[in-house]
């Protein structure tokens, strides 16, 4: 051995020296541990304790959340961020979905929970172990738990905010202390930014005297450490959906090289569009029908799912934030988490261009939370005074930002005369504007008869800006996007038509080339009664009829196998009610009588029209009090009842005239016929999916 040592000493000095490099070398090994492309997340332990990820990481403040859509996730970030800026605290901000709450007694901090109602007054998806355990807790087994919540709903559910009204319940029950008041979200009303605005300013008020905190001046501090790189490789995201997506990932695939998943929010699946048709005869409007294939991905649907599409933001709104902004989409950034209770909202590495392509909400309207954040970047003293006005003056913000219908760029070239924000840091961008989130679309298809293709009916989002009638449309992102794709598909030249807004087609590294986009199925409980004897009225004016072409596509291939087997079946009456404008919006006006010959008289189809020449304005509630006597039958006789389109005008619209009709038809009054209607709701006789 050299240096007269042994063998012994030789192995003890090796590892001494391993030791120290292992030490001054800790930063890049982390670094390369964190570096993952799993799931993108910063060093854990796996840990699922939620007192002990708290304690071990030194937190004074947690805000968890559960979240159907992202919005509760959005606004729960949001508030996180507001803590950290105005009072210094060190923030946990978790998904409900990834901790255990057996510890949540012993979380030594105050807890905002921002909750969001799913279907009839349902937790998210995602919190069904948070429900579990808050709704089974002791008398008294949350006594030292102080929190606050925040719920997110819509007023035209019967159940509005129930889950956070459950969880608010339930928390109470086991002794925890609510300090505040409990938030709750209208969407219904499409007031959601402004009812958080305002919990959110009461809040922080009783956390200043609860906590004595002494607030600063917001000031932006970034979650993560931000680099640039110099090349793109294999391993650098251009905007593909998941990180199983990269040529640096080898993805499953069978056989016949069909992606393999499982298929969700976390991972779509990049299904061929195989065909898609223009739907209306109108000359200003559209509706695009499109059949995804699903072959070889074993994704399953039943009819009634939805289908979550996703989109990328037009190349016209993707170069108006690039300019505002001046950046330059070519660079390329890196993001590491600070934070070990942290994730990275999207793959990274990626390029700007990319971020803001497909990563980014760079299209839907501006908050006035953002408005207050964005203050501290003001080109000029002018711009500043101007941002800090709106941001506290919600009536005038209204005039001047959401009555415009601006996406944040237009909303900052409008504030300072196209004066470029070129201050305001990447990482800004990155933790403030929401995240790009997939659209759900009702399936139009029959999973008894479309196995492999799921069918999705979309109305074309394009129409003049009421304020600014100079100003370029307003534009729907994805219901766009697929009419770009439907266009191409069928040979039309997109160069010579007067489309709003354009893409690319071909997506990150010609992922999406001949015409795909990833989609993953999201389970719905809008299902038709398992006994086809069941009676069923179906009410679906404009594309809220879509779930109901898939109900009697279903009915049409169950009474053929049926019939195939000898079996003679009696189909329930199944009664629709469609409403459109005229005959150019009447949609799949040609399929309904075929569907009426083969179901052998059992489904029957009654029509509104809301503006034919010179004839009263008909809506599906009109139709439904026509029909009064054999609706009042039908659910004397047990009928289901299904709701599908427009929360605000319609969906209250068709309850109030179904109130009537039970109301007239048992001698009851309003009230009785009102309780009447919320026990078949609870009951899944009256169900309703609506927007």
């Amino acid at each position: 051995m050299p240096f007269g040592i042994d063998n012994t000493d030789f192995t003890v000095l090796a590892g001494l020296v391993l030791a120290v490099l292992l030490y001054v070398k800790r930063n890049s090994i982390k670094e390369l541990l964190m570096s993952d492309d799993g799931d993108i997340t910063a060093v854990s332990s796996g840990n699922r304790d939620i007192a002990q990820v708290v304690t071990e990481n030194n937190k004074n403040y947690l805000v968890l959340y559960a979240s159907q859509t992202g919005t509760a996730e959005d606004y729960a970030k949001k508030f996180s961020k507001e803590l950290v800026a105005k009072f210094n605290l060190n923030v946990m901000c978790a998904d409900v979905e990834n901790y255990d709450f057996e510890s949540l007694n012993d979380v030594p901090v105050i807890v905002s929970i921002f909750i969001s109602t799913y279907g009839e007054g349902d937790f998210p998806d995602g919190a069904v172990n948070f429900e579990d355990f808050i709704c089974n807790a002791e008398a008294g087994a949350l006594s030292n738990l102080r929190y606050n919540m925040f719920g997110l709903g819509n007023s035209t559910y019967e159940f509005f905010n129930g889950a956070a009204k459950k969880a608010e319940k339930n928390l109470s029950a086991a002794g925890a202390t609510r300090l505040g008041k409990l938030g709750e979200a209208d969407d219904g009303a499409g007031t959601t930014d402004e009812d958080y605005m305002a919990w959110k300013d009461s809040i922080l008020e009783v956390l200043k005297d609860e906590l004595h905190l002494d607030e600063q001046e917001a000031k932006f501090t970034s979650q993560f450490q931000y680099s640039v790189l110099e090349t793109i490789t294999d391993s650098v995201s251009l905007g593909e959906p998941s990180v199983h997506y990269l040529p640096s990932h080898e993805l499953n695939r069978n056989a016949d090289g069909i992606q393999l998943g499982p298929f969700d929010l976390s991972q779509p699946f990049i299904a061929p569009i195989v065909k898609s048709r223009e739907l209306f005869s109108s000359n200003d409007r559209n509706c695009i029908h499109s059949e995804f294939d699903l072959s070889g991905s074993n994704i399953k649907y039943s009819t009634g799912d939805h289908l979550a599409v996703w989109p990328s933001n037009p190349l016209e709104k993707v170069e108006q934030f690039l300019s505002i902004f001046n950046l330059d989409p070519e660079t390329i950034f890196d993001l590491k988490p600070l934070d070990p209770t942290v994730k990275v909202p999207f793959p990274t590495p990626t390029t700007i261009g990319a971020a803001i392509k497909h990563y980014l909400e760079i299209t839907g309207p501006v908050s006035r939370q953002l408005f207050s954040s964005l203050i501290q970047f003001a080109p000029n003293a002018d711009v500043k005074d101007k941002l800090t006005l709106l941001s506290k003056d919600k009536d005038q913000f209204a005039v001047e930002i959401t009555s415009k219908y601006f996406n944040i760029a237009d909303a900052l070239h409008y504030l300072s005369d196209g004066v470029k924000w070129d201050t305001v840091p990447v990482q800004f961008l990155v933790e403030s504007v929401p995240q790009m989130t997939p659209r759900y679309y009702s399936i139009s298809s029959s999973s008894l008869t479309e196995k492999q293709t799921v069918h999705v009916t979309s109305i074309v989002e394009n129409f003049p800006n009421p304020e600014l009638p100079d100003a370029p449309p307003v534009v729907g992102v994805t219901t766009n996007l697929l009419r770009n794709i439907q266009l191409a598909q069928n040979n039309v030249n997109i160069a010579e038509t007067n489309l709003p807004v354009h893409y690319d087609l071909n997506g990150p590294r010609n992922l999406l080339a001949n015409y795909k986009l990833p989609v993953h199925v999201r389970r719905s409980n809008f299902r038709l009664p398992s006994n086809p004897s069941t009676p069923v009225i179906m009410i679906g004016p404009g594309t809220g009829v879509a779930p109901f072409r898939g109900f009697i596509r279903e009915r049409v291939a169950f009474l053929e196998s049926q019939k195939k087997g000898g079996n003679n079946v009696s189909l329930g009456k199944h009664l629709l009610f469609y409403g459109s404008r005229n005959t150019d919006d009447f949609l799949y006006q040609d399929e309904w009588p075929e569907y009426a010959k083969k179901l052998d008289g059992s489904f029957e189809m009654v029509v509104a029209h809301s503006r034919l020449p010179n004839t009263k304005k008909v809506y599906v509630q009109d139709k439904l009090k026509d029909c009064e006597d054999q609706v009042f039958e039908m659910i004397n006789d047990g009928a289901f009842i299904y709701v599908c389109g427009d929360a605000k005008g319609m969906a209250k619209g068709v309850s109030t005239a179904l109130v009537g009709i039970l109301s007239r038809g048992k001698s009851i009054s309003t009230d009785d016929a009102t309780e009447l209607i919320k026990m078949l709701k609870t009951s899944g006789r009256y169900q309703e999916d609506v927007w």
